[in-house]
């Protein structure tokens, strides 16, 4: 993380692979686009991204932030869903940076304290000028807040629907995301992947993960019986 607050619990951490280069945009270059531009300061100071599960929403929170550090700005990554054992004053203090990612905003639901903490936080960052990127699994309408207020504050910017990707865009990503990591995946390899995993790019990811590990550990490529020995499928 690139500056850690004392409020803030130890063991957070941004990922090193969630970066914009390696998030594979498909129908989603818009969004990508006016994130890059929200941070550079040419865009909106708010954005709001909702998606499922798998479809790139912490991922691209986390490359806000890299990008935010590649460009010598102060930025926090607060993932909600790892921060509700804690009491809602965690998110004080984050007004004085430069960038506020707010992820899993929907877990908040229902829980009038944390409602009106996030809705603090949003005001002291707009006021102090900063810049907020926030996510949930739905519209800001449709995640059952309880405060009509910080529904209205979630909506003051872009909001983004974000686009699931194709087999074949899963195809490519996984091909692509391979190649970044050094090591040579064909196709014939990642078609196998994809037809025997779960289809949910956090687990295709995962599996190229411990395939890559593997690959090293036994000096051999990625080849389909290798796959799938390694992956036991």
């Amino acid at each position: 993380m690139n500056k850690q607050l004392p409020q803030l619990p130890l063991g957070l951490s941004l990922k090193d692979e969630a970066t914009f280069d390696n998030f594979f945009a498909a129908k989603n270059s818009e969004i990508l686009a006016e994130l890059k531009k929200c941070i550079a300061g040419q865009g909106e100071r708010i954005i709001y991204l909702c998606g499922q599960r798998g479809q790139g929403r912490s991922h691209l929170l986390q490359a806000a932030c890299h990008e935010a550090h590649q460009q010598k700005m102060t930025s926090v990554y607060l993932p909600i869903d790892q921060l509700l054992s804690f009491s809602p004053d965690v998110l004080n203090g984050f007004e004085a940076l430069s960038l506020v990612c707010v992820d899993d905003l929907h877990r908040i639901a229902g829980q009038p304290l944390w409602e009106e903490a996030v809705f603090h936080l949003f005001n002291r960052v707009y006021d102090a000028g900063g810049k907020l990127i926030l996510s949930a699994n739905d519209l800001p309408k449709s995640i059952n807040l309880g405060l009509p207020d910080l529904v209205s504050r979630l909506s003051w910017g872009m909001v983004f629907t974000l686009h699931s990707l194709t087999d074949d865009e899963k195809l490519a990503a996984l091909v692509m995301r391979a190649k970044r990591r050094g090591i040579h995946l064909s196709e014939d390899a990642a078609k196998y992947i994809l037809t025997h995993c779960p289809r949910h790019m956090g687990t295709l990811l995962a599996a190229l993960e411990v395939l890559d590990k593997a690959s090293l550990a036994a000096q051999r490529r990625l080849t389909v019986p290798f796959v799938k020995e390694v992956l036991e499928i």
